[in-house]
């Protein structure tokens, strides 16, 4: 499976709820997704998704959130 292989060449990809993800770089970038401008070794991706996804909630809970906080 492609998502198995540490000598694989991947990139991360975003969804419109700030949600990241793995994907192999030779597949079509699923409807719903885009690039997030990071792609390279399996642990590289990995390391950037890290980075940058400090909050898993999605985007819709946490605006509702802020929404119910400042109310």
């Amino acid at each position: 499976m492609a998502f198995d292989r540490e000598d694989a060449t991947f990139k991360v990809l975003v969804n419109g709820e700030e949600q990241y993800s793995l994907w192999p770089e030779y597949k079509a970038v699923p409807t719903g997704w885009r690039e997030a401008g990071k792609s390279g070794p399996k642990q590289d991706c990995l390391a950037f998704i890290e980075a940058v996804w400090t909050d898993m909630r999605p985007l819709s809970l946490r605006q509702h959130m802020d929404g119910q906080a400042s109310q």
